[in-house]
C-alpha cells in the first residue's frame, strides 16, 4: 500500500511541501534531487494532474518531524512516491 501523501503551505491542496506519513507519523522528503519527475508522481498520487514545476532550496518551508525520504529517484511513471527508489526510510544525509 503506497505511504499517505500531502502538500502542506501550499496555495492550494496541489501545491506546497511533499509530506509522507510513516511509521504512524507524518515527516518530509528531503529536495536534493527533487525534479518533475518526483513532482509528476506526487502529483498523480494526490490527483492533481500532471506537475506543473518542482521546486528546490524548502521553497515552502522546512517542515518539522523526521526526513522520511532522501535520494529520491523516480522515472515519472510510478504510481505512488514510495515505488519510487529511495534510501532506506529515515535515513538521509
Amino acid at each position: 500500500e503506497p505511504a499517505p501523501l500531502r502538500l502542506a503551505d501550499g496555495l492550494s491542496h496541489c501545491s506546497g511541501r511533499v509530506e509522507v506519513f510513516h511509521g504512524q507519523r507524518w515527516g518530509t522528503v528531503c529536495d536534493d534531487a527533487w525534479d518533475l519527475a518526483e513532482a509528476e508522481v506526487v502529483c498523480r498520487q494526490l490527483g492533481c494532474g500532471n506537475a506543473l514545476s518542482a521546486t528546490h532550496a524548502a521553497s515552502f518551508g522546512q517542515g518539522s518531524g523526521p526526513i522520511w525520504l532522501d535520494d529520491l529517484k523516480c522515472t515519472g511513471t510510478e504510481g505512488s512516491l514510495s515505488q519510487c527508489r529511495a534510501a532506506p526510510w529515515g535515513r538521509h544525509n
